[in-house]
């Protein structure tokens, strides 16, 4: 069975994938920011003696072993972060499972960060996989908790529960009709933080936004899961609002998306930033049934793939930046065509 960021998940249309990630750092020891390496390699020793014991099929390793290719086509899966691979000064490792559902970041800004994922909004059940993991975890070590204040964290933003729960969703027809300002500001509004998954503006993120809480002070995990399950319901049903409006007139909306579909297909070589916004449209052409040459898990293969770090994995080989604009379009072809 594919992994979960090559399937489909329920409300998939907008919702691109659901994260769930706890925090937790390991009593009587300092924070990382504070620590010696000497202190790093203990922590790092403590947890990876229990990793057997918890199950999942989970794997301990360490990041250095991991060459740069590998560790870029991780952060590109969003299952490592970006900070966690560029700053070698600290000693690292993950925890992850073959289906590469649960990731946990070992000596991160915190000890462990914990991480569950899943395609579509899937909110509910990662909640209750990622407490499952966590109390097994804090069955086997002991964590830095107080009773005033919850868990510890390095970050005053994470103390608490420790908890963010987030959503990563595809809002183009928001932005075609000049309403995306508007509805995201609403958001904001509302205790939530989004952002753009490429960085501000809208040219070249494919109009992707990951939505995700602030609170985790003074609130339940569940509480937690169901505001950010409420508010991604909303935004669903204005992005679907926007998308019936933009179906209404039938020929612009064919003319636009066949137009980056063309280009996709049929393009000698392709940036991964113009890859995004076509694969934007595509997706959008696809999902309102305009686009049949294709279907959803091709979306899904054509996501990942045409990303830097697995798209130099599904070729095998390491490769500069023109040679990978060869590539992406070529890649794409295939994938199309299977």
């Amino acid at each position: 069975m594919a992994n979960w960021y090559l399937q489909n998940g329920k409300d998939s249309d907008v919702v691109i994938s659901s994260r769930i990630r706890l925090v937790r750092n390991l009593n009587g020891y300092k924070y990382i920011n504070k620590c010696s390496k000497e202190e790093q390699k203990k922590i790092l020793e403590i947890i990876k003696e229990i990793v057997p014991s918890l199950g999942y099929g989970l794997k301990y390793m360490k990041l250095k072993d991991l060459d740069d290719v590998t560790k870029l086509s991780l952060v590109e899966k969003h299952l490592l972060s970006p900070e966690f691979v560029i700053n070698d000064s600290i000693e690292k490792a993950f925890i992850i499972n073959p289906e590469e559902n649960i990731c946990i970041m070992l000596n991160e800004d915190d000890h462990i960060k914990l991480q569950v994922f899943s395609s579509g909004q899937e909110l509910e059940n990662l909640t209750n996989l990622i407490i499952e993991i966590d109390e097994k975890l804090g069955e086997a070590l002991d964590y830095a908790y107080s009773e005033k204040f919850g868990y510890l964290s390095n970050s005053p933003i994470n103390i608490g529960t420790g908890m963010k729960a987030s959503v990563i969703v595809h809002l183009p027809a928001l932005s075609l009709t000049g309403n995306l300002s508007k509805v995201l500001r609403v958001v904001n509004n509302l205790g939530m933080s989004v952002k753009g998954i490429y960085g501000e503006g809208t040219q070249n993120q494919g109009d992707l936004y990951q939505i995700l809480n602030n609170q985790t002070l003074g609130i339940t995990e569940k509480e937690i899961m169901a505001n950010v399950k409420s508010i991604t319901e909303k935004i669903i049903e204005q992005e679907r609002t926007a998308r019936n409006f933009l179906g209404k007139n039938q020929i612009e909306l064919e003319d636009k998306v066949y137009r980056s579909f063309g280009i996709l297909t049929h393009a000698a070589k392709l940036s991964s930033d113009e890859t995004k916004k076509l694969l934007s449209d595509v997706k959008l052409g696809v999902d309102l049934g305009v686009i049949k040459e294709i279907d959803d898990s091709k979306i899904r293969k054509l996501e990942l793939y045409t990303k830097s770090g697995n798209l130099q994995k599904y070729i095998g080989k390491t490769m500069d930046g023109y040679e990978r604009e060869i590539k992406r379009a070529e890649v794409i072809k295939q994938i199309v065509k299977e």
